[in-house]
């Protein structure tokens, strides 16, 4: 997508979405098959309280969101599906703690050569993966923490070369 395209989808959201349900416009994060809209929700009033306590009012809160806002998230989530073509999740986000409700889990195709499924083989003999599949999820997961800041400037220089294909002559092969 676009920039115009990314702005026109965060803007359908935080068109559609009610008053007061987030204490801001909601982040929307979007791949190929998913749209993610995040949003957060103002503290509970604990005063003073422990971390614990804090931590519990913050879970409260956002499950209470969940329940309360799930026929209208429904009904959204299906208007989003017809016009945007992609399965859209929630989340929402209350101090510290964040929580996204029934993300999508795609299935990847990948062809991987003997040495990358001998570490996969090693996370799943380790315990620390039961399958290759959630091996592999979770050196995705390794890498996306550690290389954050250059998968950041790698996302910013695909949307540049998107907006100078678009601005290119239109060819039909």
């Amino acid at each position: 997508m676009t920039d115009s395209a990314e702005a026109k989808l965060a803007g359908w959201f935080a068109g559609r979405l009610p008053e007061g349900w987030f204490t801001g416009p909601p982040d929307v994060a979007f791949d190929r098959d998913e749209i993610v809209v995040m949003g957060s929700l103002a503290e509970p009033a604990t005063g003073g309280a422990d971390d614990e306590t804090r931590a519990a009012a913050r879970a409260a809160r956002i499950e209470g969101f969940r329940d309360d806002t799930r026929q209208q998230r429904m009904r959204i989530a299906h208007d989003a599906e017809s016009r945007f073509g992609r399965k859209v999740a929630w989340g929402a986000r209350c101090g510290e703690a964040e929580v996204v409700f029934t993300n999508l889990s795609a299935p990847v195709m990948t062809r991987l050569r003997f040495p990358e499924r001998r570490v996969l083989d090693t996370l799943v003999d380790a315990g620390v993966a039961r399958s290759r599949s959630e091996a592999l999820a979770w050196c995705v997961r390794l890498v996306r923490e550690h290389a954050s800041d250059w998968i950041d400037q790698l996302r910013e220089a695909l949307v540049h070369v998107e907006r100078v294909r678009a601005e290119g002559p239109n060819v039909e092969r």
